[in-house]
């Protein structure tokens, strides 16, 4: 049986501090399934120019690349190991699809990686592979990539984007983790509920001009994009598991879901 693979809507860095339905949301799914024997994570703050970069370190250094957060935050570690054998593998199946990765040792994980995998995984001892993701990129793009890695759920790989659904920085009520969604921001939240519920590929991939609100909703792609590296994992035999659904500081859609198999 197929893995599944994850999409984790990350919200802000201080999730990792924090003890709520969240983070149990997400420690339980994790927990009540087998666990991977790796981890190839597709990050919103990963971005980079040109081609596909696989990290191939075998000990990752964090990125803190946030700011303003309380001081104990900056002290987390995830001593979780790269895994540059399976990172060669990947470099090599993307190569023959003419996608010309590049292997990056030197790079660490940024905190699209480490903070949601800090609640799936505390205990940081699944082998992590971060991909980046491209600039520029089209969603047929990152579904490609995504169906050319989907023979790894047979071997037991988890493969995950982290992102968000609806992600407006300049729209979130940081002093208020409790603020109540914008209706602009649920109505675009519920259109792509429905979507991946009936894994409408076609719909999803023109959101810009199909869902509601959303040029307020994704005023920039780097956080939706991951939803189609998923996306593009699919198999015929899966259905769409919400994981998680709710927004924190008022717009900021914390939507998180999985592809699993029937």
């Amino acid at each position: 049986m197929a893995f599944p693979v994850f999409f984790v809507s990350h919200g802000a860095p201080s999730v990792a501090l924090e003890e709520d339905d969240y983070t149990r949301a997400l420690r339980e799914w994790a927990r009540v399934r087998p666990k991977p024997r790796a981890i190839v994570i597709l990050s919103a703050h990963g971005e980079a120019q040109g081609p596909v970069r696989v990290n191939s370190a075998l000990r990752p250094s964090l990125i803190y690349d946030f700011y303003g957060f309380p001081p104990a935050l900056y002290q987390l570690s995830y001593p979780a190991p790269g895994a540059p054998d399976l990172a060669h593998e990947v470099a090599d199946a993307l190569e023959a699809e003419g996608l010309e990765p590049v292997l990056d040792s030197l790079r660490g994980w940024d905190h699209g990686v480490w903070v949601p995998l800090r609640l799936l995984y505390p205990r940081a001892d699944v082998p992590v592979i971060e991909l980046s993701l491209p600039v520029p990129r089209t969603p047929d793009l990152l579904l490609g990539l995504g169906r050319l890695l989907a023979p790894l759920r047979r071997r037991g790989v988890l493969l995950v984007g982290s992102g968000g659904i609806v992600h407006n920085l300049h729209r979130v009520r940081m002093g208020d983790a409790a603020a109540a969604p914008e209706e602009w921001a649920v109505s675009f939240d519920s259109w792509i509920r429905d979507r991946l519920a009936a894994l409408d590929i076609d719909a999803l991939r023109e959101y810009e001009t199909h869902a509601p609100h959303a040029e307020l909703a994704v005023p920039t792609t780097e956080h939706f994009d991951p939803v189609f590296f998923v996306l593009g994992a699919r198999e015929g035999g899966d259905r769409v598991e919400t994981v998680y659904e709710g927004f924190r500081f008022g717009p900021l859609s914390m939507r998180t879901f999985a592809l699993v198999s029937k």
